[in-house]
């Protein structure tokens, strides 16, 4: 039987010639996921043999991966704000830059018990980490993929929110009582139509399209939020990422609406433009 060390090494090569950085990680990553140990553990084994079925599961796994499939799909899960959701090709994987929606929420003058929407939940982690941190909140999140919504259910019951979260169907917030919302949150579709054949082919190829583009500039989904909003109550809040370079796009939207007093564009920690905070005029 072939050792890890071997495996990890012959996974690296195949990922490192097709393109696969860190190729070494990533090995170790999919090894990992087969013998149901961490990364640091695999490595600590490098001389332990493996059973020959999970070798050829494994070789598997690094021909999904060099095929371009992104590893959160290949392991199931991805890490967002410091908790594990579930995620397959029916979501979009939670990106750590998204955390700052949640970091915002927390930010805000919002009431004591109060009530937010996460439009376009996809994987639920947005609204399950608001409700995990925020029990007092309650907390909705729509999506139109119904295959998008079984997920976050699972992430929901997975992470022990299931009781105090409402999940439901809608196209953006369609249906929604907005009137009744303290705060808008969400990451909705904003890539470019004509910049997808040119995505990474991670997210080109295995993404879900209605959550990465909505219409031709970007822009759509981001108006018909910001058109909704006019249902809103003054001092209540909308917070929403969008693309690189599009901040001045949505600040031109929000104030074409008439809707807010305030406006503020936040950057990741990158130094980039990423989400815009939208107060309720």
């Amino acid at each position: 039987m072939p050792i890890v060390a071997d495996l990890l090494e012959s996974g690296r090569t195949r990922l490192r010639e097709a393109g696969i950085e860190p190729s070494a990680r990533e090995s170790a990553l999919l090894l990992g996921r087969l013998l149901g140990i961490g990364e640091a553990s695999v490595l600590a084994r490098d001389t332990e043999a493996v059973p020959p079925e999970v070798e050829a599961r494994f070789f598997e796994l690094v021909a999904r991966r060099s095929s371009g499939e992104p590893t959160a799909y290949l392991v199931g899960e991805r890490e967002f704000w410091g908790r594990p959701f579930w995620v397959d090709r029916r979501v979009l994987i939670p990106r750590p830059e998204t955390e700052h929606l949640v970091e915002i929420a927390f930010s805000l003058p919002l009431p004591e018990r109060a009530r937010v929407l996460d439009v376009g939940t996809g994987s639920g982690c947005i609204a399950i980490s608001l409700a995990a941190d925020r029990p007092q909140w309650r907390v909705g999140g729509s999506d139109v993929s119904l295959g998008a919504l079984a997920v976050a259910r699972a992430n929901a019951v997975r992470n022990g929110v299931a009781d105090r979260l409402a999940l439901f169907s809608a196209d953006l917030t369609d249906g929604v009582d907005l009137s009744a919302v303290d705060l808008v949150v969400g990451n909705p579709p904003y890539v470019e139509e004509a910049i997808v054949p040119y995505l990474s082919r991670d997210v080109r190829d295995f993404e879900p399209r209605v959550a990465l583009t909505i219409g031709s500039d970007g822009f759509d989904a981001t108006r018909r939020l910001l058109a909704a909003a006019a249902a809103m109550r003054p001092g209540t809040w909308v917070v929403l990422e969008f693309g690189f370079g599009q901040g001045e796009g949505v600040l031109g939207i929000a104030d074409a609406t008439g809707h807010f007093d305030l406006a503020e564009l936040r950057p990741d920690l990158a130094g980039i433009e990423r989400d815009v905070v939208l107060r309720r005029g």
